[in-house]
């Protein structure tokens, strides 16, 4: 069941605008009483509900400060007996007025609260159902993931990442479908689920690879198509492998050197298979244990800086110290986001693996 959202509280300075308001208010309703009868402040009540409703979320709150300031307009008007009643009878309508306006203000704000955290519940819900967690251990790996969309309220992207014991061993994708909005999750969902089935019963790590690839072909109704990178490591020791469909290299951390796993013959992405003859290639490479592979989206190096310069994701991650996965993932995040002023133009996903001593 979805709750009510709590306001968030206000800035410092803000709260001391807000009281300086109030002050100022209460000192014109004193001046008013104790000063000229052919003067008066009572217009200046309007303010109140106003004040009232900054950083609340309950209705009655301005509601009933407007009221009292309606009551407060009636001494005022004792008051000054020399100001004609109709300055005052407008007063008391503009109170009302600005009252009505704050108090249906903070039930539009409110609901459309209400509204948006419905919204992030489902898109919680469909990102656990599309990107579920990867366990922190699998056959011999310790693993992390990280994964931030780039619009603000948005839990799903076209990012997608998954961690599978398989017979053949610990078999890792790491994909970003080249689209936007519903249809590219919709892409990443076919992917993955392609993915959870063929990983399992496919003994080529390549041939899983054209599977992704025949999955991706079914829906070209649109322009969409997916970059993805395919590594396979057995459980019984022995180097790993990897298939790289178009994607960004992944980097291999090895005693503070970091070196790109590098394909000699590239494959294109998903849905692009046809362009070129032959199966996909797969090649072996070193992977030891205390070695650390990290995976990770265009989202993260082509993040930029306030001069406009990318995110040195290779020169950042040799500079690291040595750090279990997750606490590897969590502090190249963190750096990619101050480095970028703490927002990104694009989705980004990391994914961490160390394998085990």
């Amino acid at each position: 069941m979805t709750r009510d959202p709590s306001p968030a509280p206000l800035p410092r300075s803000a709260r001391s605008l807000v009281m300086a308001a109030y002050a100022l208010l209460a000192a014109a309703v004193a001046m008013d009483l104790a000063t000229n009868p052919d003067l008066t402040f009572s217009p200046v009540l309007a303010t109140a509900p106003v004040l009232a409703s900054i950083g609340t979320r309950r209705p009655r709150v301005p509601l009933l400060t407007g009221l009292l300031a309606l009551v407060i307009v009636a001494p005022l008007a004792l008051a000054d007996p020399e100001v004609a009643l109709p300055v005052h009878l407008t007063a008391a309508a503009t109170v009302l007025a600005i009252t009505c306006v704050s108090t249906a203000n903070v039930v539009l704000i409110s609901t459309r609260e209400r509204q948006l955290l419905q919204t992030r519940s489902v898109a919680e819900a469909a990102q656990r159902a599309l990107l579920r967690p990867v366990p922190e251990r699998i056959g011999g790996l310790r693993v992390a993931v990280r994964y931030v969309a780039a619009a603000a309220e948005a839990r799903v992207g076209g990012d997608l990442y998954e961690v599978l014991a398989t017979p053949y061993g610990v078999r890792i994708l790491l994909g970003d479908v080249r689209g936007k909005g519903l249809g590219a999750v919709e892409t990443a969902t076919d992917v993955l689920g392609t993915f959870r089935e063929a990983a399992q019963v496919e003994p080529g790590l390549e041939t899983v690879a054209q599977r992704l690839d025949a999955t991706v072909v079914r829906r070209r109704a649109t322009e969409e198509f997916v970059t993805a990178a395919l590594v396979e490591v057995p459980t019984g020791g022995g180097p790993a492998h990897l298939v790289n469909c178009g994607h960004l290299p992944p980097l291999l951390w090895r005693g503070g050197q970091v070196t790109e796993v590098e394909s000699p013959v590239p494959d294109p992405p998903l849905a692009l298979r046809h362009l070129v003859e032959g199966p996909c290639h797969r090649i072996r490479f070193g992977f030891a244990p205390g070695d650390v592979l990290v995976l990770f989206t265009d989202g993260v190096t082509e993040a930029r800086d306030a001069s406009g310069h990318f995110y040195p994701l290779r020169e950042r991650l040799a500079a690291m110290p040595h750090l279990s996965p997750d606490a590897l993932a969590a502090r190249l995040l963190a750096d990619l986001l101050a480095y970028a002023g703490g927002a990104l133009g694009d989705d980004a996903a990391l994914l961490v693996v160390r394998r085990e001593r």
